[in-house]
């Protein structure tokens, strides 16, 4: 039986953070709709076994690319590597995240989450997004989050580049808005990954950050059918997260802060 026409057929697709989590949830699913698919995490060992497992499912092409994006070498490499090679769709899903109290945060931990969370981002779609409007097609897929909507207590500079990315995306898909090109900021709430282990910082902060109301495939098929459908360049993964979401513009941004602060363990 032929699949389904989809806008990811015989497309190829960029793909971060796809070593575990979402990432590899959307890897998956843009390989079971006919992509082919270039993984990009710092686990060559995972990437493979994913590769290995895409190409044998879905007889589609999977190249990995392991490489450290919290890193300028690492991102040149990606982005030297893929010089000459068509890239029709960027999925910027590698983050990472950090909970506890700004004050008491490394400037390590500090660095990484910029230098993933917004840097790679922005560099990733400046390298491809001019071939995709050159033929006009193609999209690019960021992964925000639910946090990106309001401050962050615990979780200050976290909720700060996923607020970059929500804004960036939206921004760069008025800006192309006619032009062929899909764009979409996809906002997970809290997700049942490994993301909020490496978060973890401090006694009791695991607690918090565990409690994870959606699987990662739940989320990448949200994204990947709004994605599809092109409509606005912003979706929420799940009912609750969405109320949630908006729940900023119907209240001061000092109180949203504090009930923020609950849910994040800020107080």
């Amino acid at each position: 039986m032929n699949r389904p026409r989809t806008p990811f057929r015989g497309r190829r697709a960029l793909v971060t953070g796809a070593s575990g989590g979402i990432g590899e949830a959307l890897a998956l699913g843009l390989a079971a709709a006919g992509a082919d698919v270039v993984l990009v995490a710092r686990s060559a060992d995972r990437l493979e076994a994913l590769a290995d497992r895409i190409r044998r499912d879905h007889g589609v092409d999977a190249t990995t690319l392991p490489a450290d994006l919290a890193t300028a070498d690492g991102l040149d490499t990606v982005i030297t590597r893929l010089d000459g090679t068509r890239i029709d769709i960027v999925v910027a899903n590698a983050g990472v995240g950090d909970h506890g109290p700004f004050a008491a945060a490394t400037d390590e931990r500090l660095r990484t989450q910029v230098d993933l969370n917004c840097t790679a981002v922005v560099r990733l779609v400046h390298a491809f997004l001019p071939g995709m409007l050159e033929r006009r097609i193609g999209g690019v897929m960021t992964v925000a989050s639910t946090a990106a909507f309001q401050p962050t207590p615990q979780m200050a500079v976290y909720g700060a580049t996923k607020a970059f990315v929500l804004s960036f995306t939206e921004a760069v898909w008025q800006e192309n808005r006619g032009s062929g090109v899909r764009f979409l900021a996809l906002c997970p709430g809290p997700t049942a990954t490994g993301f909020f282990d490496e978060a973890a910082r401090g006694a009791g902060s695991a607690g918090v950050m565990e409690r994870g109301r959606q699987s990662a495939e739940q989320v990448a098929a949200v994204g990947l059918r709004a994605f599809a459908r092109q409509g606005g360049p912003t979706v929420v993964s799940g009912l609750g997260n969405a109320v949630t979401a908006n729940a900023h513009r119907f209240v001061p941004r000092g109180l949203m802060a504090r009930m923020s602060a609950l849910v994040t363990g800020g107080e």
